[in-house]
């Protein structure tokens, strides 16, 4: 069986015979994010649409925006990867390390914020579209923008992010 329960100071999710345990606290921290990430995407998504059904010469481009975010949310979840998530120490000059994640940041901006703004299934069901219609160059064009650029600018994020966090170290 599946179900949720709220006791006082935490949410069990059972999902069949496993049950997780999340804090309120984590809870309303991932909401929070995935509130902020969702209306982030549907604003661009908005100005973008809006955008193409003005000029006809761009409707062939009406589901690049999502490649866009996509690459775009996989760089910052690439940089918070990068960022420690422990407790501060001294440096050699003994200055402490600015660049700390705590488990509930990363759990909004992680999971919350990235996880709602970037999207898997608006790519996959443009692929199909697409490919519905015989743009089979255009899917997979579109598939590799999508699955190459996100990975290599998780990538970047990753790498940009310890540089930024070793150099002020």
């Amino acid at each position: 069986s599946h179900g949720i329960v709220v006791r006082f100071s935490s949410v069990i999710v059972f999902i069949g015979r496993y049950a997780a345990m999340v804090t309120i606290g984590d809870t309303a921290a991932i909401g929070a994010g995935a509130v902020a990430g969702a209306l982030c995407r549907y604003q661009i998504g908005y100005v973008f649409t809006r955008r193409i059904s003005n000029d006809t010469r761009l409707s062939s481009q009406s589901v690049w925006h999502t490649a866009g975010i996509n690459v775009f949310g996989s760089f910052v979840l690439g940089a918070i990867a990068g960022l420690p998530s422990v407790a501060p120490t001294a440096t050699k000059e003994g200055r402490a390390n600015a660049f700390i994640l705590s488990p509930r940041v990363r759990l909004l901006t992680g999971v919350g914020f990235c996880g709602s703004f970037t999207t898997f299934s608006t790519f996959s069901v443009d692929v199909v579209n697409m490919l519905s219609k015989g743009d089979t160059f255009r899917a997979f064009s579109y598939m590799a923008v999508n699955n190459l650029g996100g990975i290599i600018a998780a990538f970047a994020g990753l790498r940009a992010m310890g540089f930024v966090v070793k150099k002020f170290q």
